[in-house]
């Protein structure tokens, strides 16, 4: 894990103070070491958290063995021992996951990216092509940004940050993005907060060459639903989840686990067990009657882990806001990101390598408006254009249910969930803040607007990229942590979004896979969980003196950069110590943190 540069140039040696600035911007990704290398058209920089082959062996910026290729990595390409068998003819010169991408390079060029597992961003310089050929894994677990600097120079970088220590480009504010981000809390993964850096999406490629850039997807999800019995998946799904943890369990160091004392990650904690005689746990929990930690420490206490529990601190929540959010480079409102900042810092004080059970609410079902959805869908309201005039009727005179109102507001689950769930801001408010744009990303598939698959595949393209991953990647690297999730082992998760709905969850019961397939490895008391999150609450932090004085300091000063691009007035009116207010208070903390280039 560790955080990557370059800049592709005319004299591109000249580059060298400019791509120093970039990487010691992102020191905190890879304390280790910092390397650079040079071409005549290439300067490539890297900073080094040393997970696999701690030799310099494994040090980068990394040459082939022809020193015609050179590439740059951050991540992890889980199962690289068996891929390494397919490429013995490679001289290697070390054990690094790094280099098997060299030797699949030299022999399929850019099509090895079809054949390449794990959470990766990498670039590699081909100098006889003169070509630099860059791709991002398929669920955007690794970030990869870039921009065209003042003199027509290609720049890229693991965060937002070092493409600015650049000092090669003046940014400029994506209002398209702004909008996406005050409707949801996250930038779109298809967008950065700045129209003139762009991320590469997850599951796309790129390729520079003599100054054009071609960016292209090598990867879509499964579109198509499998016909399976539940006995039959039961016994896919654990074969793959095991052979997933396994893979991951790869590493020079030590590996760790969250532990939430949820279905997700005791289930992943089980599954270590299978490898690992004596893990590691860790646990980050409020001392209140709803904390999760005694649910942590039973798992823990079945499975005999080293385990640590991480009780929450009664700090100043606007002195970790100003400490924190730095590390993001955009603006982000989930709550939960203070908290994960806080169980990463203290698993890096045993530990480089940590498993978490993110994503497995996508794959599985386990999110309560999943069932929700499902109830709309199965209302006889649902697309009943008779049942719903009469209802349209029959509410004006007496109070109808939940489910019913929301059948009569939404053509569909699909505009239910795009335009409810998770929605901050709605178009209406948006444009009275002074945002007309109405972003939509994009997909991978045509989503059945029926159907709840689709909706979780949505997720999985829009939710977990934008929001998870970035959360659990600058979260992690702020503190030189390695954050590594199974659930996303392409073929545990290509066979998870391939099940049938009636798999994952019904009328009354979610995650029936997970509960069929690990419920003998969880104890009686996890076996009867369902979802539970942070437990933080947005309007008791609002209740803090010093957060309110951060909130009137960035929100009620009209002079702060955030009113150049939002209607000042119109901010006042949402300053109710809800979640807008948060969302809003999080955009002005970004604009202060940046207002020296916006």
């Amino acid at each position: 894990m560790c955080g990557i540069a370059g800049i592709i140039a005319n004299n591109a040696r000249n580059y060298q103070e400019e791509i120093q600035k970039m990487t010691d911007s992102m020191i905190h990704r890879g304390p280790d070491s910092s390397h650079y290398e040079f071409y005549d058209h290439a300067a490539l920089g890297h900073r080094r958290l040393s997970i696999i082959d701690l030799s310099d062996n494994g040090k980068q910026p990394m040459f082939s063995n022809t020193k015609n290729e050179c590439i740059v990595l951050n991540g992890e390409i889980y199962g690289y021992l068996d891929i390494k068998k397919n490429y013995a003819e490679y001289p290697y010169h070390g054990g690094s996951d790094t280099e098997v991408i060299l030797a699949m390079y030299q022999r399929k060029q850019e099509n090895l990216i079809h054949d390449l597992p794990g959470m990766f961003a990498f670039a590699i310089w081909d100098n006889q092509k003169e070509q630099l050929f860059c791709a991002r894994d398929r669920f955007g677990e690794k970030p990869f940004f870039y921009a065209i600097g003042s003199n027509n120079e290609f720049i890229f970088a693991s965060e937002i940050k070092a493409i600015l220590a650049s000092g090669l480009i003046q940014p400029q504010i994506n209002t398209d993005a702004l909008s996406h981000y005050l409707q949801y809390g996250y930038v779109s993964t298809y967008q950065s907060i700045y129209s003139n850096i762009f991320t590469l999406p997850p599951a796309h490629q790129l390729i520079w060459k003599e100054g054009k850039i071609t960016v292209s997807r090598y990867y879509s999800l499964p579109a198509k639903d499998r016909t399976i019995s539940l006995s039959d998946a039961k016994e896919e799904f654990f074969y793959l989840l095991k052979n997933a943890v396994k893979k991951q369990l790869i590493a020079d160091v030590e590996v760790g686990s969250f532990l939430s004392g949820g279905l997700d990650s005791s289930s992943i904690v089980a599954m270590v067990n299978e490898f690992l005689p004596k893990q590691t746990t860790i646990s980050f929990g409020y001392d209140h009657k709803d904390s999760e930690l005694k649910f942590a420490k039973e798992i823990a206490d079945r499975y005999n882990t080293n385990h640590r529990e991480v009780h929450e601190q009664k700090g100043d929540v606007a002195e970790s806001l100003l400490k924190i959010s730095p590390f993001l480079d955009e603006p982000f409102a989930d709550t939960s990101y203070l908290p994960h900042y806080e169980i990463c810092k203290n698993a890096r004080k045993s530990l480089t390598v940590a498993l978490s059970g993110d994503v497995g609410d996508e794959l599985f079902g386990g999110y309560h408006f999943y069932t929700v959805e499902n109830k709309l869908k199965n209302h006889f309201s649902y697309k009943n254009i008779i049942a719903q005039f009469g209802l349209k009727l029959y509410q004006k005179a007496r109070q109808t249910s939940f489910v019913t109102q929301q059948n009569l507001k939404f053509s569909s689950i699909l505009d239910f969930h795009q335009n409810f769930v998770r929605n901050d801001f709605n178009k209406t408010e948006r444009e009275r803040l002074g945002l007309v744009s109405d972003y939509k990303q994009s997909y991978s598939f045509t989503p059945n607007p029926d159907s709840l698959n689709d909706i979780m595949r949505v997720d999985l393209e829009h939710y977990v990229p934008g929001n998870m991953m970035v959360k659990s990647d600058r979260m992690a690297m702020a503190n030189s942590l390695e954050v590594r999730t199974p659930f996303l082992d392409i073929d545990f998760a290509e066979f998870c979004i391939q099940l049938p709905e009636q798999l994952k969850l019904t009328h009354d019961n979610d995650k029936i896979i997970l509960r069929e397939a690990m419920g003998s490895y969880w104890t009686e008391t996890i076996r009867k969980r369902h979802k539970q999150g942070f437990g933080m609450s947005v309007k008791s932090w609002f209740a803090e003196d010093n957060l309110m004085k951060l909130s009137n300091d960035l929100l009620k000063n009209r002079d702060q950069k955030i009113f150049n691009y939002i209607d000042f007035d119109a901010a006042q009116k949402f300053q109710t110590k809800d979640n807008k207010h948060w969302n809003l208070l999080q955009l002005a903390l970004w604009a202060h943190n940046n207002q020296s280039v916006l």
